[in-house]
Order: structure tokens, then sequence, then C-alpha cells
């Protein structure tokens, strides 16, 4: 995190019921609506990405039948939320494969209400197809709930443009603050589908209310710290500029798979028309003989930590992020620190990857 996001926090409390905090939560919601690429009404909750999902699918999906595309971990954690809450069915792919459409398509034809998507799939490497999803939800008037936890900040997130009416995003990926707070953007279309029983703690109606008075407070306590360092992280973000943001993150990605093509190291994802590599995480998959263990734990000696494969996949890929306040002597270091963990551990590179990745960022 960048020191002035970390400073942020080191300051005497504050009302998180006067005018002090309704400018910070103001000016976060303004940033991030940017970010999101919406104008509907936004919220920054006091909990992961994943008290977002679950907002996302307990206030609009009770008792409806919700379509949940899968090709990795976070898609399926979605479908296990929306199994809590309405008729679930999973439209699964082997991780980091194309989803299949045709069969979204026949689903919504079929009466689902409601359609899931991860668009940036961490766990695999790939980014989905948001675009083409809503396109199809809004054939057939479906709401569509967005994971963009690991896009919004890095990537092109344009929700209002794809009809995504429920987006959720997490403070500490691409937007480089501290871990524990979300974002959730709300359409008109979404309010007009409230179900009932909702949460109680993550009842958006009550965030709506409290948002929409003299001053702009969440309905309940909030973690006040957390709120004060998102808003430096959105200034940051700001100051940067959106684009010029997205083109770094894209920048740094392209870099870090020159590097896997000079090594002749596979990338994991498999990707078609519609998918693309993600720009945040970039999955390979591990040479014959690299043990997962060894590998990561050499490059974690010199200070830097690389992810390895969740679930089915633990032992097979490894996986580099390239998301938040990293530049060039970031991803240049964990290259050269992987390139050497490669070698030691048995697998020759045909070339030299961190050069490859320096002409990129040159």
């Amino acid at each position: 995190m960048p020191e002035r996001v970390r400073a942020a926090m080191v300051r005497q409390a504050i009302n998180h019921r006067g005018q002090e905090f309704s400018t910070v939560y103001a000016d976060c919601v303004r940033i991030l609506k940017e970010a999101f690429g919406t104008t509907n009404d936004l919220f920054v909750v006091s909990g992961s990405g994943t008290a977002a999902m679950e907002a996302a699918v307990g206030n609009f999906g009770r008792g409806k039948k919700i379509a949940c595309l899968v090709n990795g971990k976070f898609g399926e954690r979605l479908f296990k939320i929306a199994q809590r809450y309405g008729t679930a069915t999973e439209i699964a792919s082997p991780w980091g494969t194309p989803l299949d459409l045709g069969r979204l398509e026949e689903a919504l034809a079929g009466g689902a209400e409601m359609v899931t998507l991860v668009h940036n799939e961490t766990s695999a490497g790939i980014k989905n197809p948001a675009r083409k999803v809503g396109t199809l939800c809004r054939k057939y008037d479906a709401l569509f709930v967005m994971d963009g936890i690991t896009s919004v900040g890095g990537d092109e997130v344009s929700a209002d443009e794809w009809g995504a009416d429920v987006v959720v995003a997490g403070s500490q990926k691409c937007l480089a603050a501290p871990a524990g707070l979300s974002a959730i953007s709300v359409s008109a279309k979404a309010w007009e589908r409230m179900t009932e029983p909702r949460p109680f703690y993550l009842d958006l109606a009550a965030y709506r209310k409290s948002a929409t008075g003299k001053l702009m407070e969440t309905p309940y306590t909030p973690a006040v710290p957390l709120f004060l360092a998102l808003r430096e992280a959105c200034l940051i973000l700001a100051e940067e500029g959106l684009s010029a943001r997205i083109a770094r993150h894209r920048r740094l990605a392209d870099a870090v798979r020159a590097a896997a093509g000079a090594w002749g190291v596979s990338l994991f994802p498999k990707i078609d028309a519609d998918h693309a590599y993600s720009n945040t995480a970039t999955a390979f998959s591990y040479p014959a003989g690299v043990d997962d263990s060894a590998f990561r734990g050499t490059i974690k000696k010199m200070g830097i930590e690389i992810a390895g494969g969740q679930d089915h996949l633990k032992g097979r890929i490894f996986r580099i992020g390239t998301m938040g306040a990293i530049g060039a002597p970031e991803v240049l270091a964990t290259l050269a620190a992987v390139q050497y963990a490669l070698r030691k551990h048995g697998f020759v590179p045909k070339g030299d990857g961190v050069m490859a990745a320096a002409e990129v960022l040159g």
C-alpha cells in the first residue's frame, strides 16, 4: 500500500455520524463510481469482497432461479452463496477455460431470473466476457450480478454499458487499500426486484436510506480507519487517472506474459475470442519436475511472495499478481526471483524473461 494510504489510518478516531466521515464516504463513492463505470447507487460495506458478494445475491436473489457461471474458485463461491438464497444452477467449465454461453442462454430461456459472473477470475488467470453476458441478461430481462473484485480500478469495467445491475469490488486488490472493505453498485432495475427476507447487516435498503440523508452515513458502525485509507487510495486513483491506471496494469501484465514466452513456460488459461488473459493476475502451469512448495519457498526467502494454485490446482500452477500500487521495479524483481527459482529447481529457461519484460516496460 502507498505510504499515504497507510498514514491515513494513523490518526485520532472521528465521529462516524459527523460531517467529516460523511465527506470521506462521499469522496470514496464519487471516485469509485468512475472506476465501476456507473451512475447507479454505490455503497461501501465494512466487510471483505465476499460480504458484498453475499449482499448482491441476498438482497436480490432470494427464492429466484439463479444461473451461476463458473470457471474458477470465485465463480464457485458465488454459486455456493446462490445455493443458500435461491434455486441455483451451476454452468461450469473447467477452471481457466472459456464459459459456455450457449448453456447460459438455455438457462435464461428456461426462466433463470439472475446470472452471476466473475469478471476477472484470478484463481485461473482468465478474464470473462462480461459484455456478452450482460447482452444475454438484457435479452431475457434477468438481473446481472458481476464480481469485479479484481478488475475494478485495474482494468476496464463499464457496469452501465454492459448492463451489470449489481457489481462488487474489494478494497485490497486493484485499489491498493487495506483489506476489509467492499463496494457494491445497484441499478434501478435491481432496486425494483429486491427480495424478502433480506440479510440484516447487509440489507442494501438500509445502506441506501443512510446514504441519502442530510449526512452520508452507513447504517451500522463502519470500519472508520479503513474508510480513511480507502479515501486516500481513491484520491491516488483520481490523481493518476483511470485510463492511465488501466494502461499501467495492462503494461505490467504484458511484461509478465512476455517473460513467460521467453522462458518457455505455458500460461494456464485456455482463452478464445471472447475470453482474455487476466491483466491483474497471471497464472502459469508448472514445468514438469518443478515442486510448488520448494519453488515458492525459494522466492519467499528473497522477500517476495507469489501465489500457488487453489483446491485441485494446488501444486499445478503458480500466479503473479500485477495489481494495485506497483510498477516496473516490483515486477522486474519478482520475475528475476522466479527466473532464478525455475533454474534452481530443475527447469532451464529458453531465454531471458527479465530482459523480455524489461523491453515491454522500457
